[in-house]
């Protein structure tokens, strides 16, 4: 598996220079489910409501292998997919694009078509900021409270930032590791704390 994915930092949209009058809207957005798609493609419909047709494509997965893309009503090949090819020229994952086509009154082809759904989704992605992100492990540590000291110690030269903190007997909190570096984080923990900390791999 791959340790880090290329993806886009944040929603934006973006509107090309109409072609033969017709409107295409680009929406590109980081996305972390098939749900999340779903609730995309949902806010460009209610967003352009004038739309003809929101085409779509999708890739997820560390590895990218899982992909889907849409047409929504447009001739088989025209939409969906040349959007999807603008996302993989990229090399991107955990990414949607939706392109939501507003008629202006003349038919552009199957050609025609391709080239405006691919060219909207390109242009959107080559100026959306693209961000390579880290795959994490989380770890959850347990310790005493007079070991703080060290296991903060270790956090900080780590530079990783505990969540879901509960303070009991025990203080408890989970870390997100990047996946290279998570035997010698726990390593690091065990020798901070002469092995009385725990740590699990959840």
């Amino acid at each position: 598996m791959s340790a880090s994915f290329r993806t886009v930092a944040a929603r934006i949209e973006h509107e090309p220079d109409k072609i033969k009058g017709s409107r295409h809207i680009a929406t590109v957005a980081p996305v972390a489910s098939e749900e999340d798609v779903a609730s995309l493609v949902a806010s460009a419909r209610a967003r352009f409501p004038a739309a003809n047709h929101h085409a779509y494509a999708w890739r997820l997965g560390p590895d990218r292998e899982r992909f889907r893309y849409s047409d929504d009503g447009e001739p088989s090949g025209s939409a969906g997919k040349p959007i999807l090819m603008q996302i993989d020229r990229l090399e991107l994952t955990q990414t949607a694009v939706v392109v939501s086509r507003i008629f202006g009154g003349t038919k552009l082809g199957v050609g025609g078509l391709v080239r405006a759904y691919g060219g909207a989704a390109g242009e959107a992605l080559d100026v959306a900021d693209v961000v390579t992100r880290l795959l994490t492990q989380a770890v959850m540590i347990t310790h005493a409270y007079e070991l703080s000291g060290p296991v903060q110690g270790v956090l900080h030269a780590a530079r990783l930032e505990p969540r879901d903190a509960q303070y009991d007997a025990q203080a408890r909190f989970v870390v997100d590791v990047p996946l290279g570096d998570v035997a010698a984080f726990i390593q690091a923990i065990t020798d901070a704390t002469s092995g009385q900390a725990m740590c699990a791999v959840e």
